[in-house]
Parts: C-alpha cells; sequence; structure tokens
C-alpha cells in the first residue's frame, strides 16, 4: 500500500506545475504555516494543485517519506521539492520565487 501511495504523489507532483501538500484546502487551510504558504503562491497569480493531508492519512505520511521532509505543508514547483513555509517564505523575500514559477509556467508557452 505504501509504495501505491508514493507512486500516487510522485504522479501528481510531475503533473503539476505547483503541487502543494497542506493541511486543509486553499479556500479554508487548517494551519496557520499551510494558510502563510498559500497566500504566498497566490500572491504570484500563477495556479497551483493542492492536496488535504489531513483527509488521507496514507498521503500524511507518504508525503514525508518521499521528499525525505519531515514538516507540512511541502512545496514542489516544475516536479522538484522546493520545501515548506519556513524556505517559501525566505525565497519570497529574497525574490528568488518569482523567477523559478515564471520559468516553469514559460516552458509550456
Amino acid at each position: 500500500m505504501a509504495d501505491d501511495v508514493l507512486a500516487k504523489i510522485d504522479e501528481k507532483v510531475k503533473q503539476s506545475k505547483v503541487m502543494l501538500y497542506m493541511k486543509g484546502t486553499p479556500d479554508f487551510p487548517q494551519c496557520g504555516f499551510s494558510a502563510h504558504t498559500v497566500e504566498i503562491l497566490r500572491s504570484y497569480g500563477y495556479p497551483f494543485d493542492s492536496e488535504d493531508v489531513l483527509s488521507n492519512p496514507a498521503v500524511r505520511e507518504g508525503i514525508k517519506r518521499y521528499s525525505n521532509w519531515p514538516t507540512i505543508p511541502q512545496v514542489f514547483i516544475g516536479g522538484k521539492f522546493i520545501g515548506g513555509c519556513d524556505i517559501l517564505h525566505e525565497m519570497h523575500e529574497r525574490g528568488e520565487l518569482e523567477p523559478v514559477l515564471k520559468a516553469v509556467f514559460e516552458q509550456t508557452k
């Protein structure tokens, strides 16, 4: 079962330009870190996909194993693990996040 969960996570990460594993949903985040991550991502205006780890304990544990990162939220951009709320916040503050997002969305133009 765990391998099946990891395979589904891998598929979603690779199919989404921006994938956010979070507690709750973008419209109803269930923790402050998830809410802040959504706020940062929305500030750029690019679409992103998300999955609520609270609604599926297997995904909640699986994503930690997949990324080798112990906390949630987790952000993947262009199929690559970026980090959690703290790393995303730092990238945002330093002006490093926008070029990464822009590059991923311009690939398909």
